[in-house]
């Protein structure tokens, strides 16, 4: 992963891209809690949570002007890195766990979204825990104008919301909670090696 971020924040363009990719996912994390509001019953916490996924997206999509203004005006697919398994990975992980939590809890309708909200929002957040870190290591070490220290410390309070949310939920929540870790680490690796092959054809022509 190190070697990657190093290849990536080295080159301006490239950089552009991963910036506006984990801007994407930050707003589509950020569309799909909101997604998974109930009408009525909506607690403080998902309301935050939503709020600052958001503003994740936009400060992310901010830290692009310190390196090349105007670049990656949107999310079009020409504008992210491996666009296809960026767009596959959350889709995929909120219907693998959806499908999960159906045969372990027989859940549907309001009860359902709610359930994968916690579940896929707590995967998502430690790989949150463990990306964000390891990049801004490497920013660090290439004295880069970017830096995404105020996202880690956001970003490990709303673990530990999840993780009291999800002991609500269950008492046993870490035996599906490991289950889930384990699609999010496939679907992970997936979009990291679609991430790679591009950087490898890119260099190729």
């Amino acid at each position: 992963m190190k070697n990657l971020l190093n290849h990536i924040v080295l080159e301006p363009k490239l950089h552009v891209k991963w910036l506006n990719t984990l801007s994407f996912m930050e707003n589509a994390g950020a569309r799909k809690i909101s997604a998974c509001e109930h009408k009525t019953f909506v607690n403080l916490i998902q309301l935050k949570h939503a709020a600052e996924e958001h503003r994740h997206a936009y400060y992310l999509k901010k830290q692009i002007i310190k390196l090349i203004p105007d670049a990656c005006v949107n999310y079009e697919p020409i504008y992210l890195l491996a666009p296809k398994a960026t767009m596959y990975y959350l889709h995929q992980l909120d219907i693998q766990v959806c499908r999960l939590l159906k045969k372990e809890f027989n859940l549907d309708g309001e009860d359902l979204k709610y359930a994968a909200y916690l579940f896929v929002t707590y995967a998502i957040e430690v790989r949150a825990d463990e990306l964000y870190p390891i990049y801004q290591d490497v920013l660090t070490m290439h004295q880069q104008k970017v830096m995404v220290k105020s996202i880690i410390v956001e970003e490990e309070g709303h673990l530990e919301e999840m993780i009291s949310q999800l002991k609500e939920f269950h008492n046993e929540w870490e035996i599906y909670a490991n289950q889930v870790i384990q699609l999010e680490e496939t679907l992970f690796a997936h979009w990291i090696s679609a991430i790679e092959n591009e950087l490898n054809n890119v260099e190729k022509f």
